[in-house]
């Protein structure tokens, strides 16, 4: 199958990349490249395209907003969302907003192609770390409280966090590093659908998490 791919991407470096790995692929003919969001958008109003690889972080906007944007003009036309943010991060947010799929730059070059062929042939594309997150939210225990289906480490970090710890506290305390807790922070306000500290701290003395005694809270 021949496909005709448009790569959004503000780093130039990232674009060859990626053209000469699809390229290599040997069934990948059209392959287009824009820098920003706005480009991004003329190029799928001028020409048609089998599938969209677009970046989250972009220089005049948000990829996500651009995801909507290009969901709502071309309904039809499938946007993988390709980033450096890790699946934890943004991957769900961006499936509900209508994304095809989600594949980290940290994926060899099998993993891209096959992502790209397989959203482009219609289907979806989701890592195993997302499909488990997703079952997460549709198996049988969707109907317990979100704290329920945290694991461990992310329910230890909701506590910690809802008891008015510092990041760096919950890593000395749990002998982590800090951007390993920013990641169960990260992956415990997605599965519960929570914004910032504020929310969480709010939800874990509303429902008893914390005793008083474990100290003041914070926003």
């Amino acid at each position: 199958m021949t496909l005709r791919v448009l790569i959004v991407d503000d780093h130039a470096i990232v674009r060859q990349g990626v053209r000469q790995l699809l390229s290599d692929s040997g069934s990948i003919a059209v392959i287009g490249e824009a820098d920003c969001g706005a480009e991004a958008l003329e190029m799928t109003d001028a020409a048609q395209w089998d599938i969209v690889l677009l970046d989250i972080s972009l220089p005049d906007t948000n990829g996500l907003e651009i995801l909507k944007t290009l969901r709502r003009k071309h309904p039809r036309l499938p946007v993988m969302i390709f980033s450096m943010y890790g699946e934890g991060q943004f991957a769900l947010r961006a499936l509900k907003a209508g994304a095809a799929g989600y594949l980290s730059k940290r994926s060899n070059a099998q993993q891209l192609v096959s992502a790209v062929r397989q959203v482009a042939s219609g289907r979806k594309y989701v890592s195993p770390m997302v499909a488990e997150t997703l079952a997460d939210f549709l198996g049988p225990d969707a109907d317990q409280p979100p704290h329920e289906r945290l694991s461990d480490r992310e329910y230890q970090t909701l506590c910690m966090i809802g008891s008015g710890k510092r990041l760096t506290d919950i890593a000395n305390a749990l002998s982590l590093s800090v951007k390993t807790v920013s990641v169960y922070r990260t992956r415990l306000l997605e599965k519960m659908r929570l914004n910032n500290n504020a929310e969480l701290t709010y939800y874990v003395m509303q429902h008893g998490l914390v005793s008083a005694e474990m100290g003041p809270v914070f926003a």
